[in-house]
């Protein structure tokens, strides 16, 4: 699992069978700092209703994807499994 801000929305005009009606999100890891970028953009299913800007939990567990879209032949790999309390980047330091 890692952190990541979410970039925005992804559109695709042709998905597969398994992630019609899901959301994808284009999220950008982050360093442990929670604000320097990490690697290269990501596309994630979002399975909590996160948005442009937030900082998500994101992980690469596919077998969750595949459960969370019930179908066993999902090519999706990250998803997106909480949402950063605003809160919390308060009280760090």
């Amino acid at each position: 699992m890692l952190l990541a801000r979410v970039l925005g929305y992804a559109t695709a005009t042709i998905k597969d069978q398994s992630l019609r009606g899901q959301k994808l999100l284009v999220v950008q890891p982050l360093l442990m700092d929670g604000r320097s970028p990490d690697g290269d953009p990501l596309l994630a299913v979002d399975t909590v209703g996160a948005g442009a800007g937030e900082t998500v939990v994101v992980t690469s567990d596919g077998k969750f994807v595949r459960e969370w879209v019930k179908s066993d032949a999902c090519p999706a790999r990250w998803s997106i499994i909480g949402i950063r309390d605003a809160r919390s980047s308060d009280h760090e330091g």
